[in-house]
């Protein structure tokens, strides 16, 4: 669907906006997680999870560009590798500085899909997956948003245990 640039709401004021700013607020708490951290201790196992540092910044990268597809195509194809549990684990050539590269790319992506909607009402078909109804789902830009402010904050929150495990870092004390 083809907009005028006078239907969209800015991405610097009202709803739209607040939800994009509650977003990046969640993302930079992660980022403060992963800071300095060296490749080696990005792939670190620290507790009984399978989580990893690296593997969430991987994970929620993929996210931020498969929600920007789901909301540019509007079309509920499953994009390519929405998943594939391989996002949860640094594969052998992944660094985090090029994971944190891929989230910078979700990132924009996704502002700008959100940025391209007519607004936030405008619903969207949810891909299939095993885990589906079989009934369609559609979901608006505000509940993909709150979806995403949601699991951002929910792995940034496991981050943070996960580098207090490895090095007694935490995200209050570098803030």
């Amino acid at each position: 669907m083809v907009t005028s640039s006078e239907n969209r709401e800015s991405l610097s004021s009202g709803e739209r906006a607040e939800l994009v700013q509650a977003l990046a607020e969640q993302r930079e708490l992660l980022l403060l997680t992963v800071r300095g951290l060296t490749d080696a201790e990005a792939a670190r196992r620290t507790t009984v999870s399978e989580l990893i540092l690296g593997g969430i910044v991987k994970h929620l990268a993929r996210g931020e560009r498969v929600w920007a597809q789901i909301m540019a195509n509007g079309d509920g194809e499953l994009p390519d590798r929405m998943v594939d549990l391989g996002q949860y684990r640094m594969a052998d050539g992944d660094t985090l500085d090029g994971l944190l590269a891929e989230y910078a790319v979700g990132t924009r992506a996704l502002e700008r899909a959100v940025a391209a909607q007519p607004g936030l009402d405008r619903t969207v078909p949810l891909p299939k997956t095993l885990w589906s109804p079989p009934e369609t789902v559609h979901w608006s830009g505000r509940r993909v948003l709150l979806h995403l402010i949601r699991e951002t904050a929910q792995h940034a929150g496991h981050a943070d245990m996960i580098r207090e495990v490895l090095d007694g870092a935490n995200t209050t004390a570098q803030r």
